[in-house]
């Protein structure tokens, strides 16, 4: 068995004597592991990072085998995204995300959102805009989708401003007034294009949207808590927010 393909290392750890297990996000292959042979050596290690982009070939002799890797590293980000807290953190947060996927499905869609996030992380007016889209777009993947294209009310499509916490559905303005205390905000900048990066009331209430959803859809099911890797991204977004002004 054999294939090349496009590849985002999403974590790396040693194995024997010099050797490395590599988890990669790749374009046709989904999420998957490999061994690097001589990958935890001085000479490999630096190149082998999460965040960086390869173009990796995979050898096995049955599918079901783990395999070894070859790769080429295609895009050094590792150290500017390592440079800065808040993009470390939204890297692991992203990568612990896509593991809740199963492994070897392709999800190519996620892959090519995941290369041009990770491209960018490092510009904190961005990350909290760009992060939470990737949240959305993961309860998508997981098949937990969110309906918010038309008010679950009504049926219109038109000042779509709240997201009922039971079914996922979008509420208008109208239809939701009267219960506004108990549905969830939805900003703008999720579902459509902004010509302006959105103020921090709408980073806040859209990570409070996809957070709700994704602890009761995806990780509570699996008796899992919300990780710590998004807790820190946020905290490190908001030193940011604080250091700009």
């Amino acid at each position: 068995m054999e294939w090349t393909d496009d590849g985002i290392i999403l974590g790396v750890r040693r194995h024997g004597e010099g050797n490395a297990i590599v988890e990669l996000l790749t374009a046709a292959h989904g999420r998957h592991l490999g061994l690097v042979r001589g990958g935890g050596s001085r000479r490999h290690a630096p190149a082998l990072q999460p965040g960086n982009g390869v173009r990796a070939t995979w050898r096995a002799r049955l599918d079901e085998h783990l395999g070894t890797y070859t790769m080429e590293v295609t895009r050094t980000r590792a150290d500017r995204l390592m440079g800065r807290a808040h993009a470390a953190f939204a890297l692991g947060h992203m990568a612990g995300l896509v593991r809740l996927l199963p492994e070897r499905d392709p999800h190519p869609e996620l892959y090519g959102l995941f290369d041009d996030i990770a491209e960018h992380l490092e510009e904190a007016t961005l990350a909290g805009m760009m992060v939470a889209r990737f949240e959305l777009v993961m309860l998508s993947e997981l098949g937990f989708g969110l309906e918010l294209d038309r008010c679950a009310a009504t049926g219109g499509r038109n000042d779509l401003l709240y997201v009922s916490p039971k079914s996922g559905r979008a509420v208008s303005a109208a239809a939701g007034e009267p219960w506004r205390g108990q549905l969830l905000d939805l900003p703008y900048f999720l579902v459509g294009d902004v010509p302006e990066i959105p103020d921090p009331t709408e980073i806040d209430a859209a990570f409070a949207l996809t957070g709700f959803f994704l602890s009761r859809r995806a990780f509570e099911p699996r008796g899992l808590s919300m990780p710590e890797t998004r807790a820190a991204f946020l905290a490190a977004l908001a030193r940011e927010r604080a250091a700009i002004g």
